[in-house]
């Protein structure tokens, strides 16, 4: 059983009690972390691919200890030129062990929807509001006015082509 996780930006392939180093993380040691960025999870018989994430997948980690990996050296040269730079860093990572992996968690994450009530419009009404005005002879203030009245979120960014077929 594995697991595909997003760390801190970066993709883990990742077992139950595997020790893996990771981009420095904020937690302090010795925390245990969840990690809801689940991108793939595979037991054996089945495999779960998420559409960018599944939900309610989890996987849960203790943080072990915060170091500094090794010394990288950065050379830069251009022959002839007398051009010569030694740079070196050493990166923050942070070293977690994988203690489980839920596929459908226990949690469930709801996200709220918040929609705005639909007027109820005849279509009769409609219909003959339609022909009575041309939009194509109006001009953009007019048409954005129009669009207010009848709710049109977005109007801001319309130009005056996109408003037509919105009122339309």
């Amino acid at each position: 059983m594995y697991a595909i996780v997003d760390i801190a930006g970066q993709q883990f392939k990742v077992h139950k009690d595997q020790k893996i180093f990771v981009n420095r993380l904020k937690e302090k040691e010795g925390t245990k972390i969840s990690l809801q960025k689940v991108l793939l999870f595979d037991n054996g018989s089945n495999i779960k691919i998420g559409t960018p994430i599944l939900d309610g997948a989890i996987v849960e980690a203790k943080i072990l200890n915060h170091l500094k990996g090794d010394k990288i050296i950065v050379f830069k040269k251009k022959r002839r030129k007398g051009y010569r730079v030694k740079n070196g860093h050493r990166q923050f990572l942070t070293e977690i062990q994988i203690s489980d992996i839920i596929p459908s968690g226990t949690k469930n994450l709801q996200k709220t929807k918040t929609s705005k009530p639909k007027k109820k419009i005849d279509p009769n009404k409609a219909n003959k509001e339609k022909s009575k005005l041309d939009f194509s002879s109006m001009n953009i203030k007019e048409l954005k006015n129009l669009a207010k009245e009848k709710g049109i979120d977005g109007i801001s960014k319309m130009k005056k082509a996109d408003l037509i077929l919105a009122l339309s």
